[in-house]
Order: C-alpha cells, then structure tokens, then sequence
C-alpha cells in the first residue's frame, strides 16, 4: 500500500469542504443575501431594546421570510415535533440553518451561471 494514499484522500475529502464552504460563503450573491438575512436577524434581536408594543415579536417574521422556501421545512418541523410550542432557539437555528442551505444553492447557482458565461467565446468576422 502507498503511504501517499491516506493523505491524497484526506486532501480530496478537505478540498470537497473548502469548495462547498466557497460556495455558501464566498461569492458575492451569497454574501449579499447573508448580509440581508443577518441585518435582519440584527434588527429583530434589538428591536425589543426600543420597543415594547404588544406587536414587538412580528419583526421575526422578516428573517423567516428572508429564508422561507427552506425555513418552511423548519417550521414544519416545529410544528409536528412540539405542536406549534417550538421553543425560540429551535426557529432562530431554523433560520440560520434555512440562510447557510439557500446560500449554498446560491452560490451554486451563480458559479453555474459564471461558468457559462465564461465559456462563450467573442465572435469574430472570421468565425
């Protein structure tokens, strides 16, 4: 057996990681959308400093819509797992869960997108 061969198969298995991490975090539409969903996770968690109305709670309703197509998985889950008593960290993981997935589809997405647009060659009179 090559002693080179443990390591070439812990090199794929980190190269794997750092390409899925590239995707979810690492291009400028997943960091836009991070950004948005983080600026309103942000405004959520202060805005009971500054408010005490009894409509306070529905500012969370922004990050779940910022996440929805995934977070509804969540919530469907919270729903059949506590019968609509989910505890707060369980919807607030949901999000940040629901934000990193839908950044990854992104950022696949986009590195799609670029990849195709980066194949076409310029046309010439020649061609």
């Amino acid at each position: 057996m090559n002693s080179t061969q443990p390591n070439a198969a812990r090199t794929r298995r980190t190269d794997r990681i750092r390409a899925v991490v590239r995707l979810a975090l690492a291009n400028r539409v997943s960091a836009v959308y991070l950004t948005a969903v983080g600026g309103a996770m942000a405004v959520a968690v202060a805005q009971p400093l500054f408010a005490s109305g009894p409509d306070a709670s529905l500012v969370w309703v922004w990050p779940a819509l910022f996440t929805f197509p995934a977070f509804g998985f969540v919530a469907w889950l919270g729903e059949a797992g506590w019968g609509g008593d989910a505890p707060a960290w369980f919807f607030v993981g949901g999000i940040v869960l629901s934000a990193l997935v839908q950044s990854l589809a992104l950022g696949a997405v986009w590195q799609t997108l670029r990849g195709r647009r980066g194949n076409r060659r310029h046309l010439t009179p020649a061609s």
